[in-house]
C-alpha cells in the first residue's frame, strides 16, 4: 500500500471544494477532483494508483451510482416528463450510434457501443445544485430536465449491462435485467409496506447511536443488489443504482438525516477517491502527443450537444424557444457517467486510453460551459404562475 498516493488523494479531496469556493466562476467540484488527479499524476508524477486506492475507487464508483439512484424522485416526474425523457433518450441513442459510426467510417478508432453509451448520458446529479440554486426545479423546464436527466442516467446503465454481453446472450441478458428489476421492485415494496412499529422505533433510535442501523441496512442492500446483478451476469453498477432507487422509494425522500449520512460517506470519502483516481489514470501524454486524439475533445463536445440536445425538438408544446435551448444545453452536461463508462471500457480492453481521455476532457468542458450557457439563454420570468420562457401554466 502506498500511503503517499492515498495522501495525495486525500489532499485533492480537500482542495477541490476549497478551490470551487474561491473560483471566480462556478466550477463543479467533480471537475476539480479530476483536474487535481491529473495534476498529481500525469503532470507532477507524485502519485500512482495502487491496489488499495484502486479498490477504494471501485467502491466510489458503486457509491456514485447508489447516490445517483437516490436522487431520482419518480413522483415528481411521473407522467409526461418521464415519457418525453425516455423518448428523447431513444432519439439520442440513435443519433449517438450514428455519430460514433460516422467517426469510425472517418477513420477514428473507437468502440462504437461504449462511445454511443457515453454520449447519451446526462449528469443529473451534477445539474441538481445548479437547477436548485437558479430556482428552475419547480418550473416546466425543471421537470423536463429531471425527466431527461433520469433517463440519461438510468437507461445508459441498462444499455451497458445488455451490450457488454455477447450478441447471442443479449436476449437472455434483457430477460435477466427484467428479472433483476422485479427483484429490486419487490425489495422497494417490502421496504415501503413492511414497517412494523418496533422496527421503525429501532431504526429511529439507532440513527443517532453508534450502531447506525439504518446506514448499515442501506449498505447491506447496496452490496446485496450489486452481488445479485453480478451473479446474473449484469454490471454491478446496475445493482448499485437500483439500491439507491429502493432506498429513495422506501424513505419517500423524507429521511434527511439518513440521506445526509449516506451522502457524507459517498461525497465525503468514496466518490472523490473515484474521480481523483480517474484523474491519476488520465492519459495526458496520449492526448497531448497525438494531434488526432486532441482534436477528438472538441469533436466529442459538439457530439454531446448534438446527441443530447436533439430531443429538445420534442418539447415544442411545453417549453418556449429559450427554455428548449436551455434544456438542450443542460441535457448535454455530463461527466460522472462518462468517467465511469470509459473506466469500464479501458479496464475491459475495449477502449484506448487516449480516446477515453478525449471523452473525459469533453465531459469536463461540458460541465464547465453548458450550464452557464443554459442559464444565460433563459428568459426572465413573465408572470406569477407561468413558467419561464413559456406560456404553459405551472400546473399543466
Amino acid at each position: 500500500m502506498s500511503v503517499g498516493t492515498l495522501l495525495v488523494v486525500a489532499v485533492g479531496a480537500v482542495l477541490a471544494p476549497l478551490v470551487a469556493e474561491i473560483a471566480p466562476i462556478a466550477v463543479p467540484v467533480v471537475v476539480l477532483e479530476v483536474a487535481l488527479g491529473i495534476l498529481g499524476g500525469p503532470v507532477l508524477g507524485i502519485a500512482e494508483v495502487d491496489g488499495v486506492v484502486s479498490a477504494l475507487a471501485g467502491l466510489g464508483l458503486g457509491f456514485l451510482f447508489f447516490l445517483a439512484g437516490m436522487e431520482i424522485d419518480l413522483a415528481r416526474i411521473d407522467g409526461e416528463p418521464l415519457r418525453r425523457g425516455a423518448a428523447g433518450w431513444v432519439l439520442s441513442l440513435a443519433v449517438a450510434f450514428a455519430v460514433a459510426g460516422g467517426l469510425t467510417l472517418a477513420g477514428v478508432d473507437l468502440p462504437v457501443v461504449f462511445v454511443a453509451a457515453a454520449l447519451s448520458t446526462t449528469a443529473f446529479g451534477t445539474l441538481l445544485p445548479v437547477l436548485r440554486d437558479a430556482g428552475i426545479l419547480p418550473t416546466a423546464l425543471g421537470r423536463s430536465v429531471m425527466g431527461a436527466g433520469v433517463c440519461g442516467e438510468l437507461l445508459p446503465i441498462i444499455l451497458m449491462s445488455i451490450l457488454l454481453t455477447g450478441a447471442a446472450d443479449r436476449s437472455l441478458t434483457a430477460l435477466l435485467v427484467l428479472a433483476f428489476a422485479i427483484v429490486a421492485g419487490l425489495c422497494a415494496l417490502a421496504a415501503f409496506r413492511v414497517r412494523p412499529p418496533w422496527l421503525a422505533r429501532l431504526m429511529e433510535r439507532s440513527m443517532h447511536s453508534s450502531s447506525q442501523l439504518p446506514v448499515r441496512a442501506c449498505m447491506l442492500l447496496l452490496v446485496a443488489l450489486a452481488y445479485l446483478a453480478e451473479d446474473l451476469g449484469l454490471d454491478v453498477i446496475l445493482g448499485a443504482f437500483a439500491a439507491g432507487m429502493v432506498v429513495r422509494l422506501a424513505t419517500g425522500g423524507g429521511s434527511e438525516v439518513l440521506e445526509s449520512k449516506l451522502e457524507a460517506i459517498g461525497f465525503g470519502f468514496l466518490v472523490p477517491v473515484f474521480f481523483i483516481t480517474s484523474g491519476l489514470r488520465f492519459d495526458l501524454d496520449g492526448l497531448t502527443s497525438d494531434a488526432a486524439a486532441a482534436v477528438l475533445v472538441p469533436v466529442f463536445l459538439c457530439a454531446l450537444l448534438l446527441v443530447r440536445g436533439a430531443p429538445a425538438v420534442l418539447y415544442a408544446r411545453v417549453l418556449g424557444s429559450r427554455d428548449r435551448a436551455a434544456l438542450a444545453l443542460l441535457s448535454s452536461t455530463t461527466l460522472p457517467l462518462i468517467v465511469a463508462i470509459t473506466a469500464i471500457a479501458v479496464d475491459g480492453g475495449h477502449m484506448e486510453t487516449d480516446t477515453a481521455a478525449a471523452l473525459v476532457g469533453a465531459g469536463m468542458l461540458s460541465v464547465l460551459v453548458f450550464p452557464l450557457l443554459a442559464l444565460s439563454v433563459r428568459s426572465k420570468p413573465r408572470a406569477a404562475g407561468v413558467d419561464l420562457a413559456t406560456e404553459v401554466p405551472l400546473g399543466a
